[in-house]
This record gives C-alpha cells, sequence and structure tokens, in this order.
C-alpha cells in the first residue's frame, strides 16, 4: 500500500482516537507504518510536573528501573528535554543534532541511551499549553543503523498533523499539584549540585560534565585551556570522593532523587548528613 495511503487511513482512526486511553498506542503505530524504528516512547511533561510514561517499549536491554530513574531525575540532563525547555525548541530532531560534541562518550549517554539499547534517536517535540510538551521518542537499536534521511522527510511532512493530533489529545494534561514546580525544584537542585564543596568554576565543569560535554567541548565552551579543565574536574572529583565520571553520574542521581520537597541549596547536604552523623 502507498504511505499517503496508509497514512491516511490511520488518519481516519486517529481522529476520533483523540482523547482515549487508545490514542498513544495507535500513534505509534502510525508511526511505525510509515518509518521503521524498534521502539518507541511517548513522553508527556504536563504544566511543570515530572514526565509521565504515555506509551513505552522497552527494548533489548532496558529495564523498568531504566525509565523510573529516567523519571525521577536523569531527563534533567535529556538533550531532548533540554531543547524543550531550556531552547524552546520544537520539531523533529534527531539525537546527534541536539546533543553537545563527543556526547557518545559520556557517561549520561552510557548510562542511559545504551541501556535503552539505542544506536539512534529521533522524535518529536510537541507543545502542549504554556509550559507542557509532548516527546515521541524514536529508536533504532541495530548496529550501524541510523535514520534515513527520506524518514526524516516524512517525520517533517506529517508534522503538522501530528501536533495538532497530540495538542487536541494532551490538551487538559495540566500539573497535577498546582502551584507546585517539581521541575524546577529539581533544575535548582541540578544548579546548586557540589556548591557547598565546590568552588564556583568547579561546580560549572561538573555541571557540564553531567550534561556530556567532553574535555574538549568544556573548554571551547568556557574558554580556557583543556589542561585547565582537567586540573579543575580533577579538584571537583577529589572533594566530591569520585573517581569517574560514571561515579559522578550516580552520585547526581541518588542526591537530587533523594532531594525530596527540595527547600534550596546543594541537595548533597542532606544526601550527605546520614552518612556523617
Amino acid at each position: 500500500m502507498h504511505a499517503l495511503a496508509q497514512f491516511s487511513e490511520h488518519l481516519a482512526e486517529l481522529i476520533p482516537a483523540t482523547g482515549t486511553r487508545e490514542f498513544p498506542a495507535m500513534l505509534v503505530a502510525m508511526l511505525r507504518q510509515l518509518v521503521q524504528c524498534d521502539d518507541a516512547t511517548v513522553l508527556v511533561y504536563p504544566g511543570t510536573d515530572l514526565p509521565v510514561i504515555e506509551y513505552s517499549e522497552l527494548p533489548a536491554g532496558a529495564t523498568r528501573s531504566t525509565l523510573d530513574v529516567y523519571l525521577k531525575g536523569a531527563f534533567l540532563l535529556d538533550p531532548f528535554y533540554l531543547a524543550a525547555t531550556r531552547d524552546r525548541s520544537f520539531g523533529v530532531f534527531r539525537l546527534r543534532e541536539l546533543a553537545p560534541k563527543d556526547f557518545k562518550s559520556s557517561d549520561y549517554y552510557k548510562t542511559w541511551y545504551l541501556n535503552c539499547g539505542y544506536q539512534d534517536e529521533c522524535g518529536y517535540l510537541i507543545p502542549v499549553g504554556t509550559e507542557g510538551f509532548v516527546n515521541i521518542a524514536l529508536g533504532k537499536s541495530q548496529p550501524r543503523v541510523s535514520f534515513t534521511k527520506p524518514e526524516l522527510a516524512v517525520l517533517e511532512d506529517i508534522r503538522p498533523t501530528v501536533d495538532t493530533l497530540c495538542q487536541q489529545h494532551w490538551a487538559n494534561a495540566r500539573s497535577k499539584s498546582p502551584g507546585v514546580n517539581l521541575r524546577g525544584q529539581l533544575h535548582a537542585a541540578l544548579n546548586s549540585f557540589g556548591s557547598s564543596l565546590l568552588t564556583e568554576r568547579e561546580a560549572q565543569v561538573i555541571k557540564l560534565v553531567l550534561h556530556g560535554h567532553s574535555t574538549k567541548t568544556l573548554a571551547e565552551k568556557l574558554s580556557i585551556s583543556m589542561e585547565t579543565v582537567k586540573l579543575h574536574r580533577k579538584h571537583a572529583y577529589a572533594k566530591l570522593e569520585v573517581s569517574s565520571q560514571a561515579e559522578l553520574f550516580y552520585l547526581f542521581l541518588d542526591s537530587v532523587m533523594s532531594a525530596g520537597d527540595y527547600a534550596g541549596g546543594d541537595p548533597l547536604l542532606p544526601y550527605l548528613r546520614p552518612a556523617t552523623s
């Protein structure tokens, strides 16, 4: 069947399904009919709440705990999330377009993306309401297999329709805790991570390391030498008592996820206090 005919048939079923529980799965089925992918996830960020999984397929190698870690705090470092919240960029993107250089060498990539089995990812970022958005992530898990230009062109061609359908379906997706900016609290915790132990420059370097920047891109971003970056990172690791990017990544996640009702300041303080009391 011709792609246009397939799209038309799916659309005829999707339009009346908006607002129903079946809509996310039907939407993914349409996208998979048009573009080959190995797995898909639909994440909704209602208002200022934490993300909610509306549809998920666990690819080979991924576990439910991986998704739980993502929902509780790892999403703060996701290039797709940063594009939607920090840059207010919406549309169809590939991971490589949004991530910093050498992102695949970062522990965020190794801990999250490789754990999910992803080799390549693309997806939609769709605004919903004033602060919310939807992220439809499509992944390929086969080695050396990437999304092709024709596949990306198809996703871009149908984007206005996908945007409208999603905005209608999730029009009422609002925060479950009105007046409480849960994502804002986690952002503040990330911005203050390590501030009680590190110098301002060391904390800046560590934050960029967490976001997946390499020594080279860090040096370029901060306009300092690579040797200076390495020195700041060495001092920061010693103060935080970690010896690798992986340990840093887990220290950040553990402290942020245990912050609870975050009231400000370095999230490491309440996290480390029980161990030192």
